[in-house]
């Protein structure tokens, strides 16, 4: 069971990923904004993941700069990152700590696919 740390600003969708993943056996941290966030992070929380949406409203760098702080402060934290938007190389560019992607609205088996692809990534 992994413990997963949630940043999403619209409430219905941080719902629905909180029960999907939920239902997956893991834990789950919620956090609606970025300063909700970086207090999870501060606490000595177990947090073995980060889904974070990369435009989180009224924040500085969105996602990136909550997922860069993350992995300063837990570098062998996993990241799964969700937008509205495709996926475009200059997103990708600010990826760390796995960089997977998942791009809304997703289905409840593609968070799961995503998210066992981040938690147990395949042997090189």
């Amino acid at each position: 069971m992994a413990m997963v740390l949630i940043v999403e600003d619209e409430v219905f969708i941080r719902q629905n990923a909180e029960w999907t993943i939920g239902d997956l056996g893991h834990g789950t941290l919620l956090a609606g904004d970025a300063n909700e966030a970086l207090a999870h992070l501060s606490a000595p929380h177990q947090i073995d993941a980060l889904f974070v949406d990369i435009r989180l409203g009224h924040v500085a760098h969105g996602g990136y700069g909550v997922a860069d702080h993350a992995i300063q402060n837990r570098p062998q934290l996993r990241v799964l990152y969700t937008s509205g938007s495709p996926l475009s190389g200059d997103m990708t560019d600010h990826f760390v700590g796995g960089g997977q992607f998942i791009q809304k609205p997703y289905t409840d088996s593609q968070l799961e696919s995503a998210l066992a692809a981040l938690l147990h990534p395949a042997a090189p």
